[in-house]
């Protein structure tokens, strides 16, 4: 039998194909860099995308919009009194807050101003990122389905509070396809913030699910080889490697050609892909020819490996050689105590470095097609969590409402979507659900997000679930 006959690009980018390389086959069996060679489904894009990729700057804990985006100057008439039932409203609280015996309004310890023709209200905590609000479009009506931190995480990440689905990076190069041979077409790089702490990051968070697992997101590592085996063994030459690459793949051909087994032809683009990402990889992370000022832009911590601002800078230079969804995850901005301390060193751990990106893209042409989201889980509430004193609060998780900013491509720039009420503790106008973020996200690739779907266990899953609506508004 011509076992060749099942060597089908359905077959293989459809069904059985697994791994990092199989991207990297696809262009060895097409030998070009058209959409078909790097794996874009049939018929997509559905139709004219603004963007062609996405860096999602993601903030896990919880950031505190009251102290950042949402500001209740009212507040402080309200200080220290009890919040009113008909606020709360009968509001699932957390273990954490649930045994409290009363819930006391604390205004925020920062001070506000309005910046740029949008007039957003912008925290003094967040300079950097006040300078360039009118290249940013606020979202402050978010809101979701889940009150703590895994089943939050989980759902913005996969649409799915429960682990399991495929991530939205994976579903993007899963429809669209990767624009680079040499790099994967999505990454993923973690930060800590200075504290130490923070909720943990489970690989499923980037992972792919139900879909083949060549789609699954590449973490990049700040110590040691960015990628894992990337480096030769000692006294082991890249020629070495070439050769041995060579004769294995003669060796796995005879076995392709004898079983027909798709896996094996996976196996051989693996190979291929991590030879090319040999070069490609320690290319994109030697820094060493970006000028002073790239440096002064993202600030010094850009020049520590692991640090956000490296991550930023990073995300630029992945953006620049094609790869399709950056996701940046920075850690510790959970501030269930002790929030006027805490809160100040994640802003100046991230503020300056997520502006520098947006303003580093648009210099370099690549922010109308680089849409750049930044956003936590949740937000936090507007009564002290624990005891409340002159100098220190705490707020628990509230996932009625938060604050995203978005900006580049698709975005329309210089608006604010979305108000709440005096106490910043419901949403009064223009609510926006986590299946409207992921689906207006899609909407800016080009993708109808009811129609990107993969049937599984006998149902045809999407990544909005049964939900979900573009928001317009927002659309440029």
């Amino acid at each position: 039998m011509d076992t060749t006959t099942l060597l089908t690009r359905r077959h293989f980018f459809g069904v059985h194909a697994f791994g990092l390389g199989t991207a990297a086959l696809a262009s060895l069996l097409t030998g070009n860099l058209d959409a078909s060679a790097t794996g874009a489904l049939p018929g997509l894009p559905h139709f004219a995308p603004k963007a062609k990729r996405v860096i999602y700057l993601f903030q896990s804990g919880g950031p505190s919009q009251m102290e950042l985006f949402d500001y209740k100057p009212k507040l402080k008439d309200y200080a220290g009194t009890e919040l009113p039932e008909s606020i709360r409203n009968g509001q699932r609280l957390t273990g954490m807050s649930a045994s409290q015996s009363t819930f006391p309004v604390v205004p925020s310890h920062f001070e506000f101003a309005q910046y740029g023709e949008s007039g957003a209200w912008v925290s003094e905590l967040m300079p950097y990122t006040a300078k360039i609000a009118d290249h940013l479009t606020f979202i402050r009506s978010m809101n979701t389905d889940a009150i703590n931190h895994d089943p939050a995480v989980t759902f913005l990440q996969t649409g799915s509070q429960i682990a399991g689905r495929p991530s939205i990076g994976s579903w993007l190069v899963y429809g669209l396809g990767s624009e680079t041979q040499d790099l994967p077409g999505f990454v993923v790089m973690i930060s800590p913030g200075s504290g130490g702490g923070g909720q943990p990051l489970y690989d499923r968070l980037w992972g792919s699910g139900f879909l083949p697992t060549k789609y699954q997101g590449v973490k990049f590592r700040s110590v040691g080889d960015p990628v894992l085996y990337l480096s030769n063994p000692d006294g082991f030459t890249r020629q070495d490697r070439r050769t041995y690459l060579d004769a294995l793949g003669k060796l796995n051909q005879l076995a392709l050609d004898d079983y027909g087994d798709p896996e094996i032809g996976t196996r051989i683009s693996q190979y291929e892909m991590a030879f090319r990402m040999q070069s490609s990889v320690p290319e994109l992370t030697d820094l060493s020819k970006e000028p002073a000022q790239t440096f002064e832009m993202y600030g010094a911590e850009a020049r520590k490996p692991g640090t956000y601002a490296a991550n930023c800078l990073l995300a630029r230079r992945l953006a620049e050689r094609g790869v399709r969804f950056i996701q940046l995850f920075h850690r510790d901005w959970d501030h269930h105590g002790n929030l006027p301390k805490d809160l100040p060193k994640r802003c100046k751990e991230t503020d300056q470095a997520s502006a520098a990106l947006v303003m580093d893209l648009k210099q370099r042409g690549l922010l109308d097609e680089t849409l750049v989201v930044w956003g936590g889980e949740f937000g936090r509430t507007v009564y002290c969590q624990g005891r409340l004193t002159a100098e220190d609060y705490g707020r628990d998780h509230h996932p009625r409402c938060f604050t995203v900013w978005m900006a580049g491509g698709g975005i329309k720039p210089g608006i604010v979507m979305g108000e709440t009420d005096d106490y910043g503790y419901n949403i009064t106008r223009d609510p926006v659900h986590v299946h409207d973020l992921q689906a207006t996200i899609l909407q800016c690739l080009g993708i109808d997000h009811t129609r990107l779907t993969y049937k599984y266990q006998g149902r045809h899953f999407r990544l909005t679930d049964v939900r979900g609506n573009v928001v317009r508004q927002l659309l440029a």
